[in-house]
């Protein structure tokens, strides 16, 4: 089980912030012919991007190709049940990817378009946010 997380950081633990607004970013698709576009804020755990990308696997059989346009950065810190105040922040406990709005997921290409759909909304079900199954425009 390859769960997904950073080799190297910078810095070991993040600040929380906030995430607003819509994504400014990779809201097109660019390398494959079919996506899964996020409709929602939340912030996306490296085992349910995992359990989302195995799911996607299990219906490529040995045909086409997929790409994850998101990679889970952000430490998330967890203090033990209790523990007290004081003794500085917790522990990375795992991994978050912090989605917003129009952010493209998951990339498919070279399966059919019913395969294809069927792939990307059951591994949208695997996710804690409503998506979307996205064409590119040229097809």
């Amino acid at each position: 089980m390859s769960i997904m997380m950073p080799r190297k950081v910078k810095h070991r633990k993040w600040h929380k912030n906030s995430s607003k607004g819509v994504e400014t970013r990779a809201t097109e698709i660019n390398f494959g012919s079919y996506g899964l576009k996020a409709l929602d804020t939340k912030w996306l755990t490296a085992r349910q991007l995992e359990a989302a990308r195995r799911y996607i696997i299990r219906y490529m059989k040995k045909g086409g190709k997929l790409w994850t346009r998101v990679f889970p950065d952000k430490p998330v810190t967890f203090l033990g049940a209790e523990v007290g105040l004081g003794g500085g922040k917790g522990a990375v406990d795992h991994y978050v990817y912090p989605i917003r709005p129009g952010r493209i997921i998951f990339e498919l290409d070279g399966l059919r378009e019913d395969i294809s759909k069927e792939a990307l909304e059951g591994a949208g079900k695997k996710l804690p946010i409503r998506t979307k199954f996205v064409k590119k425009d040229n097809i």
